[in-house]
């Protein structure tokens, strides 16, 4: 492997420690949930899913587990929601 590529890998996991670098735009993932496949997107610092419990509450626990597993990568509802 030439010494480029081995400066690039190093970067790459330098850059995965750094997760503050990293802020989400929008993105769309399919949720398998316990009952259900769900559809859940987030654009422009709003969440939306496709689950019962997110369309009267505006959020669930799909939305939840991405922020958790996001953190600090993407606005939280608790943001959204003081904007």
């Amino acid at each position: 492997m030439d010494s480029g590529m081995i400066s690039k890998i190093k970067k790459a996991k330098r850059y995965a420690e750094e997760r503050d670098r990293i802020r989400f735009q929008k993105f769309e993932v399919t949720f398998k949930g316990t009952n259900n496949t769900h559809k859940t997107q987030y654009q422009d610092g709003k969440w939306q899913c496709t689950c019962d419990f997110f369309k009267s509450r505006g959020l669930c626990c799909h939305t939840m587990a991405l922020e958790i597993i996001l953190e600090g990568m993407v606005s939280s509802s608790a943001e959204s929601s003081e904007a």
